[in-house]
Order: structure tokens, then C-alpha cells, then sequence
């Protein structure tokens, strides 16, 4: 980048410039809710003005434990409204959040404890018994205290401060908390990959309110509105993955009603979604495909017709978002990863298309769409150079934006490779279009080389999700001796019981061979029916998992 010398003026001596802090998220939002609501299952309710009270009584809870600025605080809880004050307490002590990803395996769940150096836990009764056989690898640690959604007695060898909401009833309800930096660490978590131990990413004050602002700036965009202050929102990504995509942040700053589901049970889901009135949600696409094929839904005994979902995490297929919109749902893509906050573009359709009708919007709806307000995009060959914006051409995902982690926590050559060149790569595989919409075509790893071509996983998986009684699709390559690799799928039949023959789904892949649309060995190999699909902590495909049974 090319340095200059601009002219700075003097600022007045008594004049102030305010950090950017979390802090000014949470208190935004109170003057603009109004009387809206935090809720939490069927079982609490209350409104912004009790929120920031119950904030600033967790602050003064965590005081009394001796928590302190630069102390790391884990959480482990469902989806809840304690998470969410958790979100806010924390980092406005000058705390660290760290949000343990409760998924992993304990042995995983102990690596990133002891990593991350936590020094105090918020831990939900549920996963008590997951902790006490680490506790004694974890001697950091000085408390734990447990959150529960039903008073109970629990016996545990854990160091336990208390119950949550106990505890609190006893808490002053104001804090005065401090200003500090906003390049201050505010949350830590940690993301897998396909080798190694998980990587830890973290995020600072700044960071989280710039990416606050331009998630919110892009969720109000003409044709793209998905979440304002009279809006319900309901996160169906966990609290633990990304912020739930920084979307808390976001619907709090908008004083925004917020429902949050606990545990992710079917049930309880459709009873808040209906019963609520939920507008708006996120997930990842293998949950929507498992909503959209929950009975209730799909016989019609339950409408969901106006519920709007952002589909990120993996790409949003065309059968999934027509099964969706045929129940009146209507699905959007954004992209982005771990390390980047998340978000970096959204399907925000041209004019022309946003006027069109669905079957013309459907392919530009499963785009990645284009970048959002800060974000700078390029789509690279090999050796780093910008590919024509053409839609043909791909090359690697690389970034810029003023929200993207620096570094990965004490991993200096996994870091060096996640920025060489002062750009974040992404190891995703991608074209840009003349109007710089963005198409994932594959990760770097996933992409299938045969006989010296190239095949897209992701655009096989698309197509043969179209074939009438699929349900869900995986496609890998496997090593072969004459052509390198050859592609395989598994599938997952809508009616288990009587799946389609293999052969009947290679002859209907036949008809975009014959269109032009695939070549001839992009038919997979072999494709086998199977009940399950083995899927990552935050329900991605797990591909390294899949390669492994295969």
C-alpha cells in the first residue's frame, strides 16, 4: 500500500475522542428498544432496561469472584440470555470472553481451556460433569460459576462460586465501568481445521463495533432488510461459533426483540419461532434442511411464511432454497469464516434481479454475494495476482477489513500464513462477476483433481441435491490410480427406507454433461446412500471425517 503524508490538524485541548467499546453497543440499544424484550425459552422474559441492569450486576458478580481486566473468562451455556449478558459483562470489565465451543471432544475442550489460560468459568449444569475430570489439568482456574434454567442441587468436586441468578439477586444494579483502549482483547474462541489443534482467534473492542456497524448498516439495505428495531430475532447458530456471527451485537445496537432457544431441540424451536413471532435467524445450511424436513413444517400444520434466514457456514443450495421458499421461508447467503468476524459479503441483489421473480433470483441467492461496506475482496491466481472480474475465473478469496483477527493466539507460523502478503487468505475458491458478486466454488483442500481437471465438490453437491428424494449430499475425492483422484458422494435419501438407485442419480447428472455444464468425468465414481452425514461441532459437512470412512 502506498504511504502518504495527509495534513492532521490540531484537535482543541479540552476535546475528547471516545474509544469504541462494547460497553456503547449495550447502552445504544436501551434508548432505541423501547419496551421490546430478551427472551429465554418459555421459561424468562424482560425488557432492555432489566438487561443492562442484569449486565451490570454480572459485572459486579465477576468483581466479587476477583475477576480483573485482562482475565479470561470461559463460557460454556446454551444459547440463553445469561450468554448474552456475558457477551456484554465481560469485555466491559476489560475481561477476556472466551466461548468454548461445547461440541468438541473433552480432550479438545481441555486443549482450548488451557490455552486460551481461562481463570474463571460460567458453566451450565448440563456440562458440569463434562469439566470435573479436567479440572485438575486446569489448576488456572479459580472458580466456576453455575448457571442453571430450574433451581437444583448439584454436588460437584468443582470449586463452585454459587448459582448464577442467586448470586446476582445480591448484585448492585449499576457498575461503573472503566474506558480503556479499544484495541483491548474482548473475546477469544477457538476454530478447527482439518489438522492440528484448534487455532485461537480473538477479537478486540474496535473490531467488534466496526463489524457491528457494518453488519447493521447491511441488514437494513433496500432488498436485504433482515433485522431493525421492530423486528424479533432468533440465532440458530451457537453462541460459541463466531459471536452467533455477531448478530447479538447487532440486534442488541438495534434494540432489536431477541428470543434465544437454549438447547437446540425441534420442538422448542418451531414453539418459539410461532409463538414469538420470530422475523429473522441464522444458520448454517444443514440445520435449515433439517427445519424445512421437520414434519410439523413440511405438512404445513405449522407456517412459517415471513421467517427470513441467512444461510452462511457452507454454500446455500439452489433445492434447499426452493424447498424453503415452497414453505413460504425466505433464505439469503452471506460468506465469511472464523477469522474474519464473520461477515464479509451478503446477497444483496442487483435492482434488476431483486425485481424479478424467484426462479431468476434463485442462482444470485446462493451467491456469496458482494462485499459489505469496509470490506476489500480480491480473488487471486497463484502467485497473487487479481483474476478478471468475469465469473469464470478462479483463483483464491483474500481480504481486508478492519474487523479481520491479526493473529492466531500464540501461533506465529499459522499466522504468517494466514496474512502473508498483508492480505487474510481464505483458502477458499471462488469467481467474481463484473458486478463483483462472489461464487465459492470449493475450499483450496476440497477441490477434486482428475485426470488434470478440476472438479468443484460444491457445485456436484448442488446438482445432485436437485435429484427428486435427496435430502443431503457430501462430495469428496478419492485417490485413483489411473486419473489421480475421481469424485464420490454420499447421500441421504428423504425417505431412508427407499432410497433412489446410484445409477438412476449418475443418469440424471448426465443431462449437464450433455448440457455443457459439467464435464463427463465429474460423475462421481460411486455414490452410496447412507443414514447420516458425519457433520463438524457447528453442523459443516465434515469433510476430513468423511474422507476417513470413505
Amino acid at each position: 500500500m502506498n504511504s502518504v503524508t495527509p495534513k492532521i490538524l490540531p484537535a482543541t485541548p479540552s476535546a475528547t475522542n471516545p474509544p469504541l467499546l462494547i460497553g456503547d453497543l449495550l447502552d445504544s440499544g436501551v434508548r432505541m428498544a423501547g419496551d421490546n424484550q430478551i427472551v429465554y425459552r418459555d421459561l424468562s422474559r424482560h425488557d432492555y432496561r432489566r438487561f443492562r441492569e442484569r449486565v451490570h450486576q454480572l459485572a459486579h458478580l465477576l468483581s466479587a469472584q476477583g475477576v480483573k481486566a485482562g482475565d479470561v473468562v470461559a463460557v460454556l451455556d446454551w444459547d440463553s440470555h445469561r450468554y448474552l449478558e456475558a457477551f456484554f459483562a465481560i469485555p466491559m470489565i476489560g475481561a477476556v470472553l472466551h466461548t468454548v465451543n461445547v461440541r468438541l471432544a473433552p480432550e479438545q475442550i481441555h486443549y482450548t481451556m488451557e490455552h486460551a489460560e481461562d481463570d474463571f468459568v460460567l458453566v451450565h449444569e448440563d456440562f458440569v460433569a463434562l469439566l470435573e475430570p479436567l479440572a485438575d489439568k486446569l489448576p488456572r482456574i479459580r472458580g466456576y460459576l453455575l448457571c442453571q434454567d430450574a433451581p437444583s442441587s448439584v454436588v460437584s468436586s468443582l470449586n463452585l462460586a454459587g448459582e448464577y441468578e442467586a448470586l446476582l439477586a445480591e448484585q448492585p444494579r449499576h457498575y461503573d465501568f472503566p474506558t480503556f483502549d479499544e484495541n483491548a482483547v474482548a473475546t477469544l474462541f477457538y476454530t478447527t481445521g482439518t489438522t492440528g489443534n484448534p487455532k485461537g482467534v480473538f477479537f478486540t473492542h474496535r473490531q467488534l463495533v466496526l463489524h457491528t456497524l457494518a453488519e447493521a448498516s447491511t441488514f437494513q439495505t433496500p432488498g436485504f432488510e433482515l433485522l431493525n428495531r421492530d423486528k424479533v430475532y432468533m440465532p440458530i447458530t451457537p453462541m460459541f461459533h463466531v459471536h452467533a456471527w455477531g448478530v447479538p451485537y447487532t440486534a442488541t445496537l438495534m434494540g432489536a426483540t431477541q428470543v434465544y432457544p437454549g438447547r437446540y431441540e425441534p420442538e422448542m424451536l418451531v414453539k418459539l419461532l410461532v409463538g414469538e413471532k420470530v422475523d429473522f435467524s441464522h444458520c448454517v445450511p444443514t440445520l435449515l434442511n433439517m427445519v424445512v424436513g421437520a414434519d410439523a413444517i413440511a405438512s404445513g400444520k405449522v407456517d412459517l411464511s415471513g421467517w427470513k434466514v441467512l444461510v452462511g457456514g457452507s454454500p446455500l443450495t439452489q433445492p434447499l432454497c426452493r424447498k424453503a421458499w415452497e414453505l413460504g421461508i425466505d433464505t439469503r447467503s452471506a460468506y465469511g469464516m472464523s477469522e474474519t468476524c464473520p461477515l464479509l459479503t451478503a446477497d444483496i441483489l442487483p435492482r434488476d434481479i431483486d425485481q424479478a421473480d424467484f426462479e431468476a433470483q434463485l442462482p444470485w441467492r446462493c451467491k456469496a454475494g458482494v462485499a459489505v461496506p469496509l470490506v476489500s475482496l480480491e480473488v487471486v491466481d497463484e502467485d497473487g495476482n487479481p483474476l478478471p472480474q468475469d465469473g469464470e475465473s478462479i483463483g483464491e478469496v483474500r481480504v481486508r477489513a478492519p474487523w479481520l483477527t491479526q493473529s492466531y493466539y500464540k501461533e506465529e507460523t499459522r499466522s504468517e500464513e494466514l496474512w502473508r502478503d498483508g492480505w487474510l487468505h481464505t483458502g477458499d475458491v471462488a469467481a467474481l462477476d463484473e458486478r463483483g458478486f462472489l461464487q465459492i466454488r470449493d475450499r483450496i483442500k476440497d477441490v477434486i483433481k482428475t485426470g488434470g481437471e478440476w472438479v468443484s465438490s460444491l457445485d456436484l453437491e448442488n446438482l445432485i441435491g436437485q435429484y427428486p428424494g435427496i435430502s443431503e449430499v457430501a462430495v469428496i475425492g478419492v485417490a485413483d490410480e489411473q486419473w489421480g483422484e475421481r469424485p464420490a458422494a454420499l447421500v441421504v435419501a428423504s425417505d431412508l427406507n427407499h432410497p433412489p438407485e446410484s445409477q438412476q442419480v449418475k443418469a440424471f447428472l448426465q443431462q449437464f454433461v450433455d448440457q455443457g455444464k459439467i464435464n463427463r468425468w465429474a460423475i462421481p465414481s460411486f455414490i452410496r446412500f447412507v443414514d447420516e452425514i458425519p457433520k463438524t461441532s457447528v453442523g459443516k459437512l465434515d469433510k476430513k471425517r468423511i474422507r476417513q470412512e470413505v
